[in-house]
């Protein structure tokens, strides 16, 4: 998988590319990150990227000339290789999406800044726009990471175990179940004791109950589109009754 960021602050990516599952991917070489400075693309003596809006107000917005030019200086097939924009106003980036972008073999990610981006850039560039939830950040550096890392983490050998990605929270539309490791207590709180039976059929079934559980508590939305089989709805309606 090759990543390609625009950015005007290149050192805010590549200083969390050095750490965790997505810098040993990158040192593994499963996965490419090329950082590109929309900077080096100004005119001018000062380099300049963003100037003030047409028609007043506060803030500055980004200059369409040097990101036209740092996606010239990308060398890409158009159509295969999806130029993102990371923007509060795109939709919703969500673990389905994660998959699909995990089936590309490249994908260009555009960091906005201040108040946004000239609309000729949208309107000529932009394939895709993706927010990572309902607030405003300064900007879409760590946005491009929380998408780099999402989807990363989908790519085979990037994890350690071949269903660890499997198992996560919102794969099959719920929540995870909790998760305990040692000691066997903690604070006067013990590990539940069907997780230390060795029952591999008990363990699945409180897995799946507490998972179902958790995210009727939490996230009751969830269940609206979530996978239930059978054994699931029943499950579901014995908690329900309890609530």
């Amino acid at each position: 998988m090759k990543f390609d960021v625009l950015t005007i602050f290149p050192e805010m990516v590549s200083a969390s590319l050095r750490e965790g599952i997505l810098g040993r991917a990158v040192k593994r070489g499963i996965v490419t990150v090329r950082l590109v400075n929309i900077r080096n693309f100004a005119r001018g003596a000062h380099r300049t990227t963003d100037d003030r809006p047409y028609g007043g107000g506060d803030g500055m917005v980004m200059k369409p000339g040097p990101i036209t030019r740092a996606l010239e200086s990308i060398d890409r097939v158009k159509g295969r290789s999806p130029v993102i924009l990371l923007s509060p106003q795109g939709e919703r980036f969500d673990q389905k999406t994660a998959w699909e972008l995990s089936n590309r073999d490249r994908i260009i990610l555009i960091c906005g800044r201040y108040e946004g981006v000239d609309e000729r850039i949208r309107l000529t560039c932009i394939e895709r726009e993706l927010s990572i939830g309902d607030y405003v950040l300064t900007g879409g550096e760590l946005a491009a990471l929380v998408v780099m890392d999402a989807v990363s983490r989908l790519i085979p050998g990037v994890l350690g175990g071949e269903r660890s990605n499997l198992e996560d929270s919102f794969e099959d539309g719920l929540l995870e179940y909790p998760q305990y490791t040692r000691p066997n207590v903690f604070q006067g709180q013990e590990v539940p004791p069907v997780l230390l039976s060795g029952d591999h059929e008990k363990i699945r079934l409180w897995r799946r109950t507490e998972s179902l559980r958790r995210t009727l508590e939490r996230r009751p939305d969830l269940l609206q589109q979530a996978r239930l089989n059978p054994e699931d709805r029943a499950i579901l309606a014995r908690l329900k009754r309890k609530i």
